[in-house]
């Protein structure tokens, strides 16, 4: 049986464990610096299962509209229902902060994050013609979006 889930906000001091995470679960991570950049303009929370941390997520919000920005579980840890748990929360406090429709890109070849995304309620909105790099070139992003309910 699983620890218990919980989130707490990043700090600066949470950054190595971070980029261990995101290094080791994505071909083009997210930097230090753009981390470093992002603890003071964005909402990013770490999620716990018990002590030890298994991802996090960085949502932006502007008046009544959340961006997810990115949303990172462990490699070894998914799977397991956390991506949607982190999803949840993410969700949650862009909805406290007035949030009422949120908007995220996500790669087209991944399929398991869009899956995610469409179980939350989350709908495909357009695309963005090569807007991410890839291994050989570029690759599609599918613009998805969701209103958020309480």
């Amino acid at each position: 049986m699983s620890d218990a889930v919980s989130f707490r906000p990043m700090t600066e001091a949470d950054l190595d464990t971070v980029l261990k995470i995101e290094y080791a679960a994505f071909s083009h991570p997210w930097t230090r610096g753009i981390f470093l950049d992002g603890l003071g303009k964005y909402q990013i929370w770490l999620m716990f299962e018990g002590e030890q941390q298994v991802g996090h997520g960085v949502v932006q919000i502007i008046l009544d509209e959340a961006h997810l920005l990115n949303i990172t579980v462990k490699p070894e840890s998914q799977g397991r229902g956390l991506g949607l748990k982190l999803l949840e929360h993410l969700m949650s406090r862009a909805y406290a902060a007035s949030a009422r429709e949120c908007f995220l890109e996500v790669r087209d070849s991944n399929t398991g994050a869009f899956r995610l995304y469409e179980r939350y309620g989350f709908n495909e909105v357009g695309r963005r013609r090569d807007y991410y790099p890839a291994v050989g070139g570029r690759e599609d992003a599918v613009v998805m979006a969701c209103t958020l309910v309480d």
